[in-house]
């Protein structure tokens, strides 16, 4: 038969529960739960547990290993990330000239959307599949001419960009790559 002392740290066999005896009457053991229940078990279903001694120099190691520099891993794209349009055209008219002061608005339109048919041919050309065009919100004037521009490709679908990243003022265009320009 096992023998227990009070203040002995034990653990129940069959369940899972551990605490300190407190008394012992007969052959009932009761311990104190660390949660402070105190529980009556028989003598064979349980069993004397040893305090945890900690090593203070192999953690003292272990930390020393944990501060060391890891090795840089390899930056993954993230599913989302790897659809994300590949080119961006930002048509805001300070960002395709300096000397927009001295244009007139339909000066201004013609040359954002020369610039948009420009970038177009050239993702086009090098089978560039996704692209946004950041055209801002304002009136919606230059949004319904690029949609018109955008209509007279058969090769593109075109759609609202990303919101989060873009906001309404941007135009997303994707680019079917197997449609034969003919």
């Amino acid at each position: 038969m096992k023998t227990f002392k009070i203040g002995d740290s034990v653990a129940v066999l069959d369940d899972d529960f551990s605490g300190v005896v407190t008394k012992i009457a007969n052959d009932q053991i009761t311990i104190e739960t660390p949660d402070g229940f105190e529980l009556d078990f028989e003598p064979k279903e349980l069993v004397v547990t040893k305090p945890l001694k900690v090593d203070l120099s192999s953690a003292e190691a272990i930390i020393r290993e944990k501060e060391q520099p890891k090795r840089k891993q390899a930056t993954t794209k993230k599913t989302k990330e790897r659809y994300q349009p590949t080119m961006e055209v930002d048509l805001h008219i300070h960002h395709l000239t300096e000397n927009s002061h001295k244009m007139s608005n339909h000066d201004m339109l013609t040359l954002q959307l020369d610039t948009a048919k420009g970038q177009l041919e050239f993702a086009i050309r090098k089978r560039i599949q996704k692209m946004v065009f950041i055209h801002g919100v304002g009136e919606g004037v230059l949004k319904t001419e690029l949609e018109y521009l955008f209509g007279r490709y058969d090769q593109i679908k075109y759609y609202d960009a990303d919101y989060k990243k873009y906001g309404l003022g941007a135009t997303e265009v994707y680019i079917f790559q197997n449609v034969s320009n003919g």
